[in-house]
């Protein structure tokens, strides 16, 4: 087997427990190098660290999948890891719905595996992981018998790897327009054209969080995509939701979301501009019990950190803004590079140049089927807050 030595000088990163090897921590490889093969990685002076595949066009050169010295990267391997994962979302109660496979925090790094029932949508985001495709589908088929499995593997970062972006069944064809159940509601789930795995799993504790504040409150959720959180509203007794998204595809699901539901007289729905609405409101000094603010990823690059920053803290500081004095702001950012802290600061500045005073009601991550291990900062990426705001 290839064997890559790392450099005598380099972080304590990968022998702490981080799976990626960065081309430039390096310092010698020993045996031919082909992409998407498995190698054994040593320190310097020649300790064994962990095995993994390689590939020599991605920035990061190796990725580990195990750091036992026996344990062999075969058929059996993938087996046993999708098995121990879903042991692991059994324990915590994630039976229907849920993320069984959250890359690095699993020990799988570049694969996501949403579960949708009996349905699954598969990522494999780097060559090492799609070569092992097929092992992983038999995989699924031989513990679930599921009724489907697709992939979506139309994302750019594939092409870092000389992957092609695509997706399409990995089984028999099905109906990929279905009905999954959260929290005692129904929501419509595209897998073929929704975002990423085609619904947002990782808020599916989060929206529970918002039970008792919604009770007979005028609630706005802005960048609403589907409604989910304005479905909760409703469901837990809102007097009145509005939802807006600017995509009309996204709306017109949010609607059906709500008849569902039978929330269709609760819960209305705006094709809008978020910004922009949120900004006019202001001027108008329109008020709600509730602002809900769940938008989108502003930035997957560190050279847009800071515009990123600036985008949040327009929204939350318009956000307060629309609150009746004691309203409450629910806010969450899914951008990796926007770590807990940092969010905070944003939240904390909006409030002052607002002239607010904030109470803190819970802070969160992303639901437990989406693990977080201290020494991988990526598996830590969505932040949840809940703040009274006076």
């Amino acid at each position: 087997m290839t064997k890559v030595f790392l450099k005598k000088k380099i972080a304590n990163r990968v022998l702490t427990g981080h799976p990626w090897v960065f081309g430039n921590e390096v310092g010698q490889i020993e045996g031919e190098v082909n992409a998407g093969d498995i190698v054994d990685v040593f320190t310097h002076n020649g300790i064994f660290v962990g095995r993994g595949y390689i590939n020599p066009q991605s920035q990061i050169l190796v990725r580990l999948l195990t750091r036992d010295r026996n344990e062999t990267i075969d058929e059996g391997f993938f087996h046993n890891r999708l098995r121990k994962a879903w042991e692991y979302r059994k324990k915590l109660g994630y039976v229907e719905n849920c993320r069984l496979i959250f890359g690095e925090a699993d020990e799988m790094p570049a694969l996501i595996i949403d579960k949708f029932n009996d349905y699954f949508v598969i990522q494999t985001m780097a060559l090492g992981i799609d070569r092992w495709k097929p092992a992983i589908v038999d995989a699924l088929n031989d513990i679930f018998k599921p009724k489907g499995i697709y992939e979506r593997n139309d994302v750019p970062v594939r092409e870092l790897e000389g992957l092609e972006q695509k997706k399409g069944f990995l089984s028999e064809p099905f109906d990929t327009n279905i009905i999954i159940n959260e929290n005692g509601l129904k929501f419509h789930v595209d897998i073929v054209g929704g975002q990423k795995t085609g619904y947002f799993l990782d808020q599916q504790d989060n929206r529970r969080a918002i039970q008792h504040i919604v009770k007979g409150a005028d609630v706005l959720e802005a960048f609403c995509y589907t409604g989910t959180f304005s479905c909760h509203a409703g469901h837990y007794g809102a007097k009145s939701v509005l939802g807006l998204d600017i995509s009309e595809h996204a709306v017109n699901t949010a609607r059906r979301n709500a008849e569902l539901n039978g929330l269709q007289d609760i819960c209305k729905f705006q094709a809008v501009n978020a910004f922009d609405q949120l900004k006019q409101w202001t001027r108008e000094e329109r008020k709600f019990d509730v602002v809900i603010l769940d938008p989108p990823a502003f930035t997957k690059s560190r050279e847009n950190i800071q515009k990123a920053i600036t985008g949040y803290k327009e929204i939350n500081l318009r956000g307060m803004k629309l609150l009746k004095p004691g309203g409450f702001l629910v806010t969450a950012s899914c951008t990796n590079l926007v770590d807990p802290s940092m969010f905070l600061e944003t939240i904390d500045m909006a409030a002052k140049d607002a002239r607010k005073k904030l109470r803190q009601v819970t802070f969160q991550t992303q639901a437990q089927d989406h693990p977080i291990l201290w020494n991988i900062e990526n598996t830590t990426y969505l932040k949840f807050l809940i703040v009274e705001v006076q």
